[in-house]
């Protein structure tokens, strides 16, 4: 552990990436005793755990970050879109800059919580056993850190090597020359994928779903010195309009869709605007495009169409380009969460990759040397990849044992449908808060926008406490249905609310299909919590 755990705490905070920092660095001012606890080894959340080959952010850089000048001020991305060795590279600067570390204890994954409503405070045991009491507690775990692994028959009998992508050995390992397999295409399934096709005997990616990538575009950043002095002269001009614009967007990036809609435009116009977005990359072409993409499917169908065209193109052999890029695809483009590419899709012109469609042949079992499929053959493996997902969103907070009021677990609470006010906080949980979590913009919002966002208010909250001397903090139950009816109501309306995605829950056994994502955008949802505080934390218990 970084530091010695303290017994008595104001405020304790789980997680040490962006969101549980970020909040750190704010409620410190306040004159609290606060303390991270981490699992990890070091700080950076998901950027610590994704060492797979390959791993990489799909959001440029120059928005991929905080918003305090203290810290971009003399820093500098070499790529637009940094892997995994810059991103931690990037948080021991924030670290740096910061002096964070001494209030962290890295190597302490919290347990279980349980409330005390005699002494209205939370008693946290760790891993090894240690009990800490905290008045306030708040869960920074993030979006995507709970681990999903299929329970496939016979895993533990294969006598290859296996690893989640989010669970790689942090001392790497060499994929030349051995037959590999990927189970999954989501992002880190992709990425995966493009390292290990060039450097496998075979590689065998199993696919459930067709994700359609788009082309990232990644390149280098000059470093030559009069570049970066001109840089620097540009991110003082640029940067303080940049963040503010971010919160001026519905995904907390500096760009969003334009105003016209799809048909208001000629075809020309369109294919035209389309082409500009498929050039410019990275998520262009799926959120800065017509304002109604996401909400009219005959609009949404007009992209798809276009980005499967720019995608068959790339695909030598017509059969695997109908897998990878389907006429009928099972989800609406965009409302699964898009992953960017470098050489994706060219990778299955080589004469080393194989790609099964899970739908025609599903997996039966894990053999000792590699994975059987329903027609009865036996694929050899020697590196099992499982990029097969996480238990999103909520699943970073339920995998805490959590007992609140009268015996009531958040596991129980969110059995049949998850209840949050604001996606912050959820009644019968007094003085726990999360952020990045249900019913939030998280998934579907810039992480560092988020992280700040929810961090601002709930410092906002603490200074309020401390004036007023309140000691108890609770979301009513009426509040949380309203703000879940609201979630619910905006879902409706777009084309999310079919997406057999992690979005909705829908890739987790017995997890009620729902939006996990407030998808009215980070200005509504700004607003809301605005309205909130200005009104005295309408909707809250205090005392």
């Amino acid at each position: 552990m970084s530091e010695s755990i303290c017994n008595e705490l104001d405020v304790l905070i789980v997680g040490a990436g962006f969101s549980g920092l970020y909040q750190l660095y704010t409620l410190r001012p306040l004159g609290l005793r606060v303390k991270i606890f981490e699992a990890a080894s070091d700080i950076g959340g998901v950027w610590h755990w994704n060492c797979y080959p390959g791993a990489r952010v799909d959001t440029n850089s120059e928005s991929y970050q905080y918003s305090l000048s203290s810290i971009w001020k003399d820093w500098h991305w070499n790529e637009k879109f940094p892997g995994q060795n810059e991103m931690r590279k990037y948080f021991h600067h924030v670290d740096e800059k910061l002096d964070l570390k001494k209030d962290i204890c890295l190597n302490t994954p919290v347990k279980s919580a349980k409330w005390q409503e005699c002494e209205k405070s939370w008693i946290i045991t760790i891993d090894n056993g240690s009990v800490v009491r905290t008045r306030f507690f708040i869960i920074c775990a993030g979006v995507n850190t709970e681990p999903l692994v299929p329970k496939y028959e016979g895993l533990d009998t294969f006598k290859g090597v296996w690893h989640h992508t989010a669970r790689w050995p942090r001392d790497g390992l060499d994929l030349t020359g051995k037959r590999v397999a990927v189970i999954g295409t989501g992002a880190s399934g992709v990425q995966v994928a493009q390292e290990a096709a060039a450097c496998a005997s075979k590689l065998t990616v199993f696919q459930r779903t067709a994700n359609p990538c788009l082309p990232m575009r990644q390149q280098k950043i000059n470093t030559c010195i009069a570049e970066l002095e001109n840089h620097k002269k540009l991110k003082e001009e640029l940067y303080p309009i940049m963040f503010r614009r971010m919160l001026q967007t519905p995904g907390g990036l500096a760009y969003m869709s334009v105003p016209q809609t799809t048909f208001s435009v000629t075809a020309e116009e369109r294919r035209l605007f389309y082409e500009q977005l498929y050039a410019q990359g990275g998520v262009a072409l799926w959120l800065w495009g017509y304002s109604d993409a996401l909400t009219d499917k005959a609009a949404n169908d007009e992209v798809y169409a276009f980005w499967r065209r720019k995608t068959l193109a790339r695909i030598k052999d017509p059969k695997m380009g109908e897998k990878l890029a389907p006429e009928h695809p099972e989800n609406a483009f965009g409302v699964k969460r898009i992953s960017l590419e470098q050489n994706f899709y060219e990778i299955f012109n080589q004469d080393n990759v194989e790609l099964l469609d899970l739908t025609e042949n599903p997996i039966e079992r894990i053999s000792e040397v590699g994975i059987v499929t329903k027609d009865g053959i036996e694929h050899a493996v020697d590196v099992l990849v499982m990029a097969t997902g996480f238990d999103s969103i909520s699943g970073s907070i339920t995998a805490i044992n959590i007992e609140g009021k009268n015996g009531v677990t958040i596991q129980e609470k969110w059995l049949k449908g998850t209840h949050t006010y604001l996606g912050v906080a959820s009644s019968d949980f007094p003085n726990m808060f999360f952020t990045n979590g249900p019913q939030a913009p998280s998934g579907l919002c810039n992480g560092p926008t988020c992280a700040e966002i929810q961090g601002d208010w709930l410092t906002e909250l603490m200074k309020y406490a401390q004036a007023k001397h309140i000691e108890y903090i609770e979301a009513r139950p009426e509040a949380e249905e309203g703000w879940r009816q609201l979630v619910l109501g905006i879902n409706a309306m777009t084309l999310f609310a079919n997406a057999k995605s992690w979005y909705n829950g829908a890739n987790i056994e017995n997890k009620p299909f729902e939006p996990l994502n407030f998808i009215g955008g980070v200005p509504l949802y700004m607003q809301r919590c605005k309205e909130v505080a200005e009104h005295d934390y309408e909707g809250f218990s205090l005392s």
